[in-house]
């Protein structure tokens, strides 16, 4: 599969010679049980990504294709992982821009200019929050691949140490066979008390 990703975004910034450009995006703002994990990827200037796109427009194999791409072409890459009890603290929105912030940071190279899925950041760099940033600009469709297969990978952990419960066919998505095994089995460790169902269940039990 070969996907001709929109690079407007970028060639904009590189014809006012902007070259290191960070896309952002995190993974998991509507689970009821993990983190919240976000990802900044610095790719090389101009390079042609023959993989990448939306992570949610891509199957699971189709990702990992994606990221070994994403590895081969990137200059820097940074992750950072909020987890459920942070969530229940300071709410998923504020959550999800921490482990954006974080992300940032966590990469090798300070970044120029920062491309960011749908929300904004006021860090010292100049940037631009774009609706449905993972369909529009490449930078930010790699990060959303990054961010995606990072929490995948650990839902398909905890699906080893919480059997019951299917994470690692819904990865904590309020699916029916999800809500089904909270019914029976009540939550766990890594479920989040403030979320309507799971607190629902923890009011039912009490």
């Amino acid at each position: 599969m070969t996907v001709r990703h929109n690079t407007k975004y970028e060639e904009d910034l590189y014809r006012q010679g902007v070259t290191l450009i960070a896309g952002i995006d995190e993974a998991g703002r509507g689970p009821l049980a993990g983190p919240v994990v976000a990802a900044a990827v610095i790719l090389k200037k101009g390079v042609i990504m023959h993989h990448v796109d939306d992570s949610k427009a891509l199957t699971e194999k189709q990702r990992q294709r994606a990221l070994e791409e994403i590895k081969a072409n990137a200059l820097s890459i940074g992750i950072a992982v909020v987890s459920p009890e942070e969530i229940d603290r300071i709410n998923i929105y504020r959550a999800a821009k921490q482990a954006m912030i974080s992300a940032i940071q966590q990469l090798k190279i300070k970044p120029e200019y920062l491309l960011i899925d749908h929300m904004p950041i006021e860090l010292d760099i100049p940037s631009t929050s774009i609706v449905k940033g993972d369909a529009l600009s490449v930078s930010i469709a790699a990060a959303s691949i990054v961010a995606k297969t990072t929490r995948d990978a650990y839902m398909m952990e905890m699906d080893k140490v919480f059997p019951h419960y299917g994470f690692r066919n819904h990865k904590g998505y309020p699916t029916k066979e999800h809500l089904r095994a909270l019914e029976t089995y009540g939550i766990t460790p890594i479920h989040r008390k403030t979320f309507k169902p799971v607190k629902a269940i923890i009011e039912k039990r009490h």
